[in-house]
């Protein structure tokens, strides 16, 4: 009989999504390789929609106590520099 390896093992973890305020104050929830991201009047919608694109992945969503201004271009900074300092894990 042929062993299957459980679903979870053949799909890819779920990217890591940053959430914090940017310089004028609003909420920016960013994907970590700039794929999706936005802007938000509120923490709230900004973990709503972070969960929403990442599949609701709790674990995955890093909130950051610096600035982060949303990459339009994707070129998000590498994630060691994000990490280097103030990070917080959400769940």
């Amino acid at each position: 009989m042929k062993s299957l390896e459980p679903p979870s093992c053949n799909m890819p973890a779920p990217a890591l999504v940053f959430i914090g305020r940017n310089g004028h104050g609003q909420w920016v929830a960013q994907e970590q390789n700039g794929l999706y991201g936005g802007l938000f009047v509120s923490r709230a919608e900004a973990m709503k929609y972070a969960l929403f694109e990442n599949g609701h992945h709790p674990e995955t969503i890093v909130e950051l106590s610096r600035t982060i201004e949303l990459d339009t271009d994707g070129r998000l900074a590498p994630v060691g520099l994000l990490f280097s300092r103030g990070r917080r894990p959400v769940a």
